[in-house]
């Protein structure tokens, strides 16, 4: 089972909040309010996304957080890895490879990048303003991407 993890998870939540309530700002105290999420949490999350880059921060008491750029150049994939780093289907195959006994000779292990690059399309196929305004819709071009990989 693939599975993001529990702050990569929030993380798109805070994010489609915010592409949600553009151009306005939100301070966390309000987004955890208003997306049920621990307060301490969004703050953690809206501090990683903002170093880097998907959103801006502004101080004081009219502060708060908005998107750095259009909700429709944000893709899943940049919040996703601004938490957790580019997605990888097993410990060998990410950009923080972790040693392993078997490398030279697993014969799985050269398969991982391409899985891990048709994930990374599927998630880049997504932006912030598709997941804001189609909650419940399919996405057309995740859904291309799924069924070209799993032809033959």
């Amino acid at each position: 089972m693939i599975i993001l993890s529990r702050l990569a998870d929030y993380a798109v939540i805070v994010a489609t909040h915010l592409a949600e309530t553009a151009p306005a700002q939100a301070n966390a105290v309000h987004v955890a309010e208003d997306t049920r999420l621990p307060p301490a949490t969004v703050a953690k999350v809206l501090k990683q996304l903002a170093r880097a880059g998907i959103v801006t921060a502004v101080r004081g008491a009219a502060g708060g957080y908005r998107l750095a750029r259009p909700a429709s150049e944000v893709s899943i994939a940049a919040v996703v890895a601004a938490i957790d780093g580019a997605p990888a289907m097993t410990q060998c195959s990410g950009s923080h490879l972790i040693a392993c006994d078997r490398t030279h000779f697993c014969p799985t292990r050269p398969h991982w990048q391409r899985i891990n690059q048709v994930v990374e399309q599927a998630l880049e196929s997504v932006t912030l303003d598709e997941m804001a305004v189609q909650r419940q819709a399919p996405f057309p071009a995740f859904a291309a991407i799924v069924q070209e990989a799993a032809a033959p």
